[in-house]
């Protein structure tokens, strides 16, 4: 049995976090896999910069528009195989997915749009989610144990954010988008966070840069890692690292032994 540490991290640009100590902490972290979230860079705009460890391949899914969005992959370990996206153009174009496959499991690296700007972007990030839950059927069909990570851009339930009465009609907290996280749940995919921390609160990994809110934890628990139902017992912690600095987001932390 080998033991194994997972990160997922919206480091809100990858640019700007190795400015504030990114490298620096990869190397201390030591993660056997980081995902990353919301890179903001191709990967030629970051090489030369990006201090990358030689104990780590590294795989880049970037949006065709510069400066948003995108994802990255760090993993001591070769990957039997590599996907990027889900085969839909309409997703595929804004570079929110990594797929690793290993022997033991397969991990989603997933950024979820963001629903705030209007109706037509909610539902374009309820379609997202649909479309994750698709191709998450897909693997498991394929026998395939599944671990997704990544920034959901929702709070499950009320004690996943500081003022969940204030944010009833916020994207983010919205009804719909809480049932489609009950939905995933009820497909056989398990918040390992809570499986370790019930009921915990003021565990947040997300807070806005305005009203000093993160020195006053006033957060959101919307980066996640979730696991198919068959891979929970192989999970041996799940916690959040909130001293982590560098972007509005805190990373999130998963060990598991195989």
């Amino acid at each position: 049995m080998n033991r194994f540490k997972l990160v997922s991290w919206n480091v809100n640009g990858i640019r700007a976090a190795i400015k504030k100590g990114f490298s620096e902490w990869l190397s201390k972290e030591d993660p056997d896999i980081l995902g990353i979230q919301e890179t903001k860079a191709h990967r030629e705009q970051v090489d030369g910069k990006l201090v990358l460890p030689d104990d780590y391949y590294l795989y880049w899914n970037s949006a065709e528009r510069k400066g948003y969005s995108g994802v990255a992959a760090f993993s001591k370990r070769e990957p039997v195989s590599i996907h990027y996206g889900f085969n839909i153009d309409h997703f595929d174009i804004e570079g929110r997915v990594i797929s690793l496959e290993y022997p033991e499991f397969t991990l989603l690296n997933i950024y979820f749009p963001n629903g705030q700007r209007d109706l037509e972007r909610l539902q374009y990030k309820l379609d997202f989610y649909d479309a994750t839950l698709e191709y998450c059927r897909e693997l498991r069909h394929q026998g395939k144990k599944l671990i997704i990570c990544g920034d959901f851009n929702t709070a499950h339930k009320e004690i996943d954010l500081k003022n969940p009465k204030e944010n009833k009609k916020t994207s983010g907290f919205l009804p719909v988008e809480r049932q489609w996280i009950d939905k995933f749940i009820a497909h056989g995919y398990v918040d390992i966070f809570r499986t370790f921390h019930p009921d915990e609160p003021g565990q947040y990994s997300w807070w806005t840069y305005r009203f000093n809110a993160r020195a006053r934890n006033i957060g959101w628990r919307i980066d996640y890692f979730f696991v198919s139902d068959d891979f929970v017992d192989s999970v041996k912690d799940a916690y959040i690292a909130p001293e982590v600095m560098g972007s509005d987001h805190c990373p999130v932390v998963l060990e598991v032994e195989v």
